[in-house]
């Protein structure tokens, strides 16, 4: 084998150990989405959203369902606007209800869908009404703190 084609196979072996990487970067940071064509969008707000970032899961029975894919601030109302993108393949009632939730003590937080019994169906750009934001850890420290200091001033 000459020298070119040695280096023809070394470059080729290189480019598809880099488009390797890329491939598992993008499959371990979950960077995966739901395509537009196959979703439809919902909107729910919340007071709080704690550290929620967009493109984070929402699950329902523990199964990623969807992404979030934007959140914004309501300047009327002051809330936080969440947009969720989910896949046409699950269908949820309109009396779905929203909640931010936190991957064990300190993970990542992503949206849980847990469905009611309505027999209408949420459809693209419609609302979940029913929310529950996220607890913030320094919130119930500082509220079992004071609660405490109460103790303690009473007796």
């Amino acid at each position: 084998m000459n020298k070119t084609v040695l280096d023809l196979w070394v470059g080729l072996f290189v480019i598809a150990g880099v488009v390797a990487l890329l491939f598992l970067a993008l499959k371990v940071g979950s960077m995966s989405t739901v395509s537009s064509a196959n979703s439809y969008e919902v909107v729910a707000r919340f007071d709080n959203i704690g550290g929620l970032k967009p493109r984070a899961p929402v699950k329902s029975a523990g199964v990623v369902v969807g992404r979030v894919s934007d959140i914004r601030f309501d300047n009327e109302t002051y809330e936080a606007a969440v947009t969720l993108r989910l896949d046409n393949r699950y269908a949820f009632p309109k009396d779905t209800s929203a909640a931010i939730m936190t991957s064990g003590l300190l993970g990542e937080q992503y949206i849980g869908l847990e469905a009611g019994g309505d027999s209408l169906l949420l459809k693209n750009q419609d609302r979940i009404f029913l929310t529950q934001s996220a607890v913030v850890l320094e919130s119930l420290i500082g509220q079992f703190i004071y609660g405490k200091a109460q103790e303690g001033a009473s007796e």
